[in-house]
């Protein structure tokens, strides 16, 4: 989870894994709600989110992002700050309307794909999980988890916010040994919509004005 909240060169967010399985500490019942959510997000045939990104320094964010999620299995589609992602399941398509620029790659080993899933399912690779209990957020009365790394990894803990009842997440706060805080708080979540089936394809034809550059 060490890039949890990563913006590479074109503004998109990636999870780096980074594995460690030293000694950890895993609170039961912090374990119980996070593999209920992880279980509940598998089951969907699809699922959309709205979000909104926000970075800052301490304890406040300065600065926040809009964007909107799709996910089907193993393939996805994200839109933030004017810049669309695709991976269609073998590759990443980065599309910048600004610089009519598309870059496209396969996944790096040791790359994870922007999803819900990573941030509940990383607590196994090396962090200590404590349930701490229920934080009123973005009026929901939400389960508070918090991870701290077993081994230093440059974050000091992840706040991982919880809706029990529904089995899905609010809100993912990192903070970073460099006193930088990243935010997710999800919005108007939906699944199992009837989604398109050119949703998470890249079509050469809507884009004949843009520099396309396979990495």
């Amino acid at each position: 989870m060490q890039t949890l909240f990563r913006k590479i060169s074109v503004g998109i967010l990636v999870i780096a894994a980074t594995a460690s399985f030293s000694a950890q500490k895993i609170d039961a019942k912090a374990k119980s709600i996070l593999d209920a959510v992880a279980n509940n997000y598998k089951s969907k045939k699809n699922v959309y989110f709205k979000f909104v990104y926000g970075t800052g320094t301490g304890q406040k964010v300065t600065k926040t992002e809009p964007g909107i999620f799709y996910s089907a299995d193993d393939q996805y589609k994200l839109k933030i700050m004017g810049t669309e992602q695709i991976f269609d399941g073998n590759k990443i398509y980065n599309i910048s309307a600004e610089d009519q620029e598309v870059t496209v790659a396969k996944p790096t080993v040791g790359e994870q794909m922007f999803s819900p899933l990573n941030y509940i399912e990383e607590y196994k690779k090396g962090y200590n999980v404590n349930y701490i209990g229920k934080r009123s957020v973005n009026g929901v009365n939400a389960d508070y988890i918090k991870l701290t790394p077993a081994k230093s990894k440059g974050i000091k803990e992840v706040r991982i916010y919880v809706n029990g009842p529904k089995k899905q997440l609010v809100k993912i706060e990192q903070f970073s040994a460099d006193n930088n805080v990243s935010v997710i708080a999800i919005q108007d979540y939906r699944e199992n919509q009837n989604l398109s089936s050119s949703m998470f394809s890249f079509n050469k034809d809507n884009y004949k004005n843009y520099l396309i550059t396979e990495l």
